[in-house]
């Protein structure tokens, strides 16, 4: 597989840009709380929606037989056609200028920033940069920088979801929340953002095909709920928040958002049942 990706030809897709508008609903804005864990509330016209909602919105739509066999499109239009089989959300980096507001008409402007292969564990690697500038009538709300992984097929004798050395123990966390990963909160950010990823919701595709014990926890909901959580304690949404999936978190069990400060900021992420962090991202004011 490896031999096929041409990175001379996945760079022509650098600086291509695509643009999609959608607008905030009192219903949108329902059902994320709903899913991150916070207060329902009756949003009305003005009210601030979930500092990453605009993940809900103007999500590409496409007709069935565009769809392949994990539920993501095939590959080609926007994003280069990396002739590697998965892909998920690495990481990124999120900068905060003004809140999403329910009424609001949102436009996203997407612009392919970069294209590299690298080597890891599992082999290679394909990561492609997507930045995202969130707008709304009032100017600027977010910029967003999305970090996607493609990889290959590991081999039968690879085990994905063990780590390949023993973690080191997380530090003791000065602030923390513990939820349950069940499979309707992962179906719930699964249609709030229109994820047709079958690793979140079809446990035989998953387990079968893939090779994971669990359904696997969306990266940007884990994102989503450790800026909800750096919000909470500090009271107000943080000026950015860098973050990195660190290894999958499966359902089935508890797990933990958590918290340190630091001088700048706090240091967050989120763990398994077994405290082992999942994801890692700092916040800053």
């Amino acid at each position: 597989m490896t031999d096929a990706l041409d990175i001379d030809h996945l760079r022509q897709w650098i600086g291509r840009s695509e643009q999609a508008t959608d607008f905030v609903t009192p219903q949108l804005v329902k059902g994320l709380r709903a899913t991150l864990f916070l207060d329902i509330g009756k949003p009305a016209a003005g009210d601030a929606a979930p500092y990453t909602a605009h993940w809900c919105l103007g999500q590409p739509v496409y007709p069935m037989d565009m769809l392949g066999p994990d539920g993501h499109p095939t590959r080609g239009g926007f994003l280069p056609p990396v002739p590697l089989p998965r892909r998920m959300w690495a990481g990124g980096e999120l900068t905060f200028i003004d809140a999403l507001k329910v009424g609001d008409e949102v436009t996203r402007t997407s612009t392919i920033g970069d294209v590299q292969i690298k080597q890891g564990s599992t082999g290679t690697l394909c990561f492609v940069t997507v930045n995202h500038e969130i707008t709304t009538p009032r100017g600027v709300a977010i910029r967003d920088r999305q970090d996607i992984v493609y990889r290959d097929v590991p081999p039968p004798s690879a085990t994905p979801a063990a780590p390949a050395k023993p973690a080191a123990v997380p530090p003791a966390a000065q602030h923390r929340e513990s939820h349950l990963a069940d499979p309707v909160l992962l179906f719930r950010y699964s249609a709030l953002t229109f994820n047709g990823h079958r690793i979140h919701y079809d446990r035989d595709y998953v387990t079968k095909v893939e090779g994971y014990p669990g359904l696997i926890v969306h990266g940007p909901m884990q994102a989503a709920l450790l800026v909800e959580f750096a919000a909470k304690l500090k009271g107000a949404a943080p000026k950015t928040f860098s973050y990195r999936g660190v290894q999958p978190l499966f359902d089935g069990a508890d797990f933990s958002v958590n918290a340190n400060e630091t001088a700048t900021g706090l240091d967050l992420w989120t763990a398994n049942a077994d405290g082992v962090p999942t994801m890692k991202g700092t916040a800053s004011w």
